[in-house]
């Protein structure tokens, strides 16, 4: 009877060994998949697959590094350590430079962020992994949704002005203009059309510096004729 006893035990130990690896496996990759189901439907670069894998392989290496070192000794967060300087390393790729500015700091944030509820999950702090990942989640939303509200999020417009001035002259009223406004130009081109010259420019500004600049527009003779078309977010996401 003892004998058997001894036999089962270990049995015992492998399964609740099993069964605790495995949910906090599970739980990482739906926390991670709930931060990035949120990022796809924004269509942003790093959306549910890649934040579902990163809090995973995050969760997965603090497993391997507290189990290794338990079984051969060592120090128990040695692998663990390197996710962060790894997690680094992505999120930096993800930031793009471009003559509009610096792109993708809220993506590699939301990366990083991602690979610390997985580590949290592989250490077995589950309270904390899931409070982390409704902040992060409300934050996304909530704050996305007031940027634009409170005209605190920067958005690109595509202007266009039609004249039959030299386009010297025009381009000098038009920096007139953006001086007042205290915003900048963003690349401009000139198209022929019917014998005159439109001038097609981008502006980078708040929705409220947009409305300044389309009044100020309006009050010059040279530019009263502008127009601006749908732009796109620049959001540093």
């Amino acid at each position: 009877m003892k004998h058997s006893l001894l036999l089962f035990l270990p049995h015992v130990s492998l399964a609740g060994l099993l069964s605790k690896t495995l949910l906090r496996l599970m739980l990482s990759a739906f926390l991670g998949g709930i931060i990035g189901l949120e990022r796809e439907l924004k269509r942003r670069p790093a959306g549910l697959r890649t934040n579902m894998f990163i809090c995973f392989g995050a969760a997965m290496f603090t497993i391997l590094s507290e189990e290794i070192a338990s079984g051969f000794g060592g120090d128990h967060t040695r692998i663990a350590a390197q996710i962060i300087p790894g997690i680094g390393f992505i999120g930096a790729g993800s930031i793009l430079h471009s003559k509009n500015g610096v792109s993708g700091l809220t993506t590699a944030a939301t990366l990083f962020v991602v690979a610390s509820i997985g580590m949290a999950c592989g250490g077995g702090l589950y309270l904390p992994a899931i409070f982390a990942t409704m902040l992060i989640f409300l934050g996304l939303q909530v704050l996305g949704w007031l940027e634009p509200q409170l005209s605190l999020k920067p958005v690109i417009a595509k202007y266009s002005v039609v004249t039959e001035k030299s386009t010297d002259d025009v381009v000098a009223e038009l920096n007139s203009c953006l001086e007042d406004c205290g915003v900048e130009m963003q690349g401009m081109r000139v198209v022929k059309l019917n014998g005159k010259k439109k001038l097609i420019f981008g502006i980078d500004g708040t929705r409220q510096e947009h409305k300044q600049l389309m009044v100020r527009l309006r009050q010059s003779e040279d530019l009263r004729n502008s127009d601006t078309g749908p732009g796109f977010e620049h959001d540093h996401e």
